[in-house]
């Protein structure tokens, strides 16, 4: 058997590097010690990173009861809860998931399809001409509106903008490395008030659970069995035994949905806006193969798009918003390839240095949408949402927005880059976001789509 082995600097220090460059952290970690090496970063538990993608399917087709829950997931219950399906396991993540997934599928995600067109173009109409403006910010926007109507069908103005404000700061609270520190030294955990990083986390914090316990509170006092918003129906949601979520289950499914469709659909769509106006090939491809839809076209018609869809892959491929899958702890020694594993190993399968291995991706830097077109990846070579049992169940949703999104912006509006700044991967938060340098100009507005069907309903 191999013997694992990884960086041997301390765990502090690796920690900081992690917090500070992950994706230098992981290629270079990669590069001298291969597709499976050991870190410990910052915790006494040592974390193992994994880009092979025959070790990746051995982990994804294991039986679930061979692994428990990742021991490293503190920073993640700071953000959604203990009762998040991402920290769960056994039993309680199988009735979980079986609850939260049926809103995400089928017929109910056409439910969707115009409200995201509509909402993308109200938007967008507010970009002025010739006035470079923040596309991270305004993706924000998007996702967020999209959020607040398809998930919580939020119609109260004051409610949906308070809750947009409220969430809004509590990310930008920890979006710099050094503002995300918090979450990952325990010892910067301190209440000194508001103006201390940690006493105005919480505070945001306390503010977003007011409002979403106030929102659940209302609903269950008036409920109406015929609205079709994601919140809706997991409040109607029962399990085998007729036992619906409790208010704090709920709570944290609906900030887990929060973070994961808000930051990382909004992080997605800025680095596809990038890619299409960093390279005017891309951009003259996808306009050629939107310019062949009709003018009344189906949501799902654009979903189809070949190239479209390659393009959001490849978006997905060369910046994973999340840099690692769930971590998956073993419960009794195995073997993973050629190395011995004993019980309580931490495994973690890696998207980033996966989606960038020169056998799957040559030039894997490059831009290429191409790739999705002339070859077809196995789950366990291209992963931007996890695999196995713990894949993310809002998929679905986050894809069709994002080509919605960026279906809708292109063919409303002439777009380009008002400069050629380099844009840089850099963290937010839990995400690998496009520096704050990132910016469009509006230079043209193109004949407006017909008006979408109207999402009262929703």
């Amino acid at each position: 058997m191999k013997q694992i082995d990884g960086p041997k600097t301390p765990p502090i220090v690796q920690l900081v590097q992690w917090i500070a460059d992950p994706i230098g952290f992981m290629e270079s970690n990669a590069k001298r010690y291969g597709d499976i090496f050991k870190t410990q970063i910052g915790s006494k538990f040592p974390l193992v990173f994994i880009s092979d993608p025959e070790a990746i399917k051995e982990i994804f087709s294991a039986d679930a009861a061979q692994f428990g829950a990742d021991r490293s997931g503190e920073v993640i219950q700071i953000l959604l809860g203990q009762n998040s399906i991402v920290l769960l396991e056994g039993d309680r993540h199988q009735r979980q998931r079986q609850l939260v997934m049926p809103p995400f599928h089928g017929a109910r995600m056409q439910t969707y399809g115009q409200l995201i067109c509509e909402i993308t173009e109200q938007i967008a109409q507010q970009w002025s001409l010739d006035k470079p403006f923040d596309v991270r910010a305004s993706t924000q926007d998007i996702t967020m509106h999209v959020i607040l109507k398809a998930v919580f069908g939020m119609n109260q103005e004051s409610h949906s903008q308070k809750l947009h404000q409220e969430f809004g700061a509590l990310l930008n609270a920890i979006a710099s490395p050094i503002q995300a520190s918090v979450l990952f030294f325990p010892f910067l955990q301190q209440d000194w008030g508001a103006w201390s990083p940690w006493g105005r986390f919480k505070r945001l914090q306390q503010s977003v659970d007011r409002l979403i316990y106030s929102e659940i509170r209302e609903r269950r006092e008036n409920p109406d069995p015929s609205r079709t918003d994601i919140m809706s129906l997991l409040l109607m949601a029962r399990d085998e035994n007729g036992d619906a979520m409790t208010d704090e289950e709920l709570r944290d499914e609906l900030v887990t949905l929060l973070l994961a469709g808000h930051e990382s659909s909004a992080t997605t769509l800025a680095w596809t806006l990038y890619w299409i106006h960093k390279l005017p090939d891309v951009k003259e491809k996808l306009l050629a193969e939107l310019e062949t839809l009709g003018e009344n076209s189906d949501p799902l018609e654009i979903f189809k798009l070949p190239y479209l869809t390659a393009v959001c892959q490849e978006t997905l491929r060369i910046y994973p918003v999340i840099f690692v899958t769930s971590s998956r702890v073993t419960k009794s020694a195995c073997k993973l390839m050629d190395f011995q594993f004993k019980a309580g190993t931490t495994l973690t399968p890696c998207i980033y240095l996966t989606h960038h291995r020169e056998d799957l991706y040559p030039n894997p830097k490059q831009f290429k949408p191409e790739r999705f077109l002339e070859r077809q990846y196995s789950p366990y070579e291209y992963l931007p949402f996890g695999g196995g049992n713990r894949r993310c169940i809002g998929m679905a949703l986050a894809q069709y927005e994002m080509k919605l999104a960026i279906a809708t912006i292109l063919r409303n509006l002439e777009l380009a880059l008002p400069d050629d700044r380099p844009v840089r991967p850099v963290r937010r938060g839990l995400t690998i976001a496009p520096s704050d340098n990132l910016r469009l100009v509006v230079k043209g507005r193109r004949t407006p789509n017909p008006t979408p069907v109207t999402t009262a309903a929703i």
